[in-house]
């Protein structure tokens, strides 16, 4: 019985007071708020507002998009390829006779030569994609 009432009104009363300090700070959050929504509420209206011409959302026909993918991943494919293949050739250039980095060089030049040969598949690929769509 050495605690006495006093600490827990000092806690009750200076919780009061914060709470007091806060709410100007919570009315502006408030107001803040509603002013967003009143925002977001108004302004839809003039977006669905019809303009009277038609509006077109792509820039480009489909198979010009699909020729712009093509060319994208081609030039993609050919630096990751590119990439390797300097890889291997330093692997192999400072491989100075050991198994597993002459084995490390090889795997790269394997994934270069993958890299290659998707770059040149890709536009096959590509054709085979646009046969489906249907452009």
């Amino acid at each position: 019985m050495s605690r006495t009432r006093l600490p827990r009104a000092r806690t009750f009363l200076s919780r009061r007071a914060v709470t007091r300090r806060r709410t100007p700070r919570r009315a502006g959050a408030v107001a803040v708020h509603v002013v967003t929504v009143a925002i977001l509420v108004a302004v839809p209206s003039a977006a669905l507002a019809d303009p009277g011409t038609p509006v077109y959302l792509a820039a480009n026909s489909l198979p010009q998009v699909i020729a712009n993918i093509q060319t994208w991943i081609m030039g993609i494919l050919g630096a990751v390829a590119t990439l390797f293949l300097v890889l291997a050739g330093v692997y192999y250039a400072t491989a100075g006779g050991d198994p597993a980095q002459v084995d490390k060089a090889k795997g790269a030049l394997k994934n270069a030569l993958v890299g290659y040969g998707l770059a040149v598949l890709a536009p096959v690929l590509l054709q085979i994609v646009r046969g489906i769509v249907g452009g």
